[in-house]
């Protein structure tokens, strides 16, 4: 039987994630699993060439990465309590980063959030989610917003 001893849940500290950590969570007491709670910032190292210089860049990913840093702490204080948790905020592109995160660590799941996005949203801003999906060694349980009205 497939067991479950390391979590990644990767969250975007959005309302859904909310939903996500209650997953994990779950998931997480049941199977007596320790859970790798992640937040991805962006390195912004795109807008290098665009005149900016690139210290105004790392001080702004600086103040982005401790705002996330207590974030992460006060959500996985509020949604972890009683499980054995960790909060880590990393830099860099979110699928990139959540799947060496979950590769290094060897966990045996990934639990995640999905926007949904569709049309030229989802062209446009890609998702994180089916990358993810796509290309992670060990299963991805997604998990959607829920749609009022449905």
């Amino acid at each position: 039987m497939t067991e479950i001893k390391k979590i990644l849940c990767a969250v975007d500290l959005s309302e859904h994630s909310k939903a996500v950590a209650e997953y994990a969570t779950l998931l997480a007491t049941t199977h007596k699993a320790k859970v790798i709670v992640v937040y991805t910032a962006p390195s912004l190292s795109q807008y290098v060439g665009f005149h900016v210089p690139p210290n105004t860049i790392e001080n702004f990913v600086g103040e982005i990465v401790t705002g996330a840093e207590k974030s992460m702490e006060d959500f996985v204080a509020e949604h972890f309590a009683g499980v054995d948790s960790t909060s880590h905020v990393l830099v860099g592109y979110a699928a990139e980063e959540i799947l060496n995160r979950a590769r290094d660590e060897g966990v045996d799941i990934i639990v995640m959030g999905t926007h949904g996005r569709k049309g030229i949203d989802r062209i446009l801003f890609g998702s994180v989610a089916e990358k993810v999906v796509k290309n992670a060694g060990m299963p991805v349980l997604t998990i959607r917003p829920k749609v009022s009205g449905v």
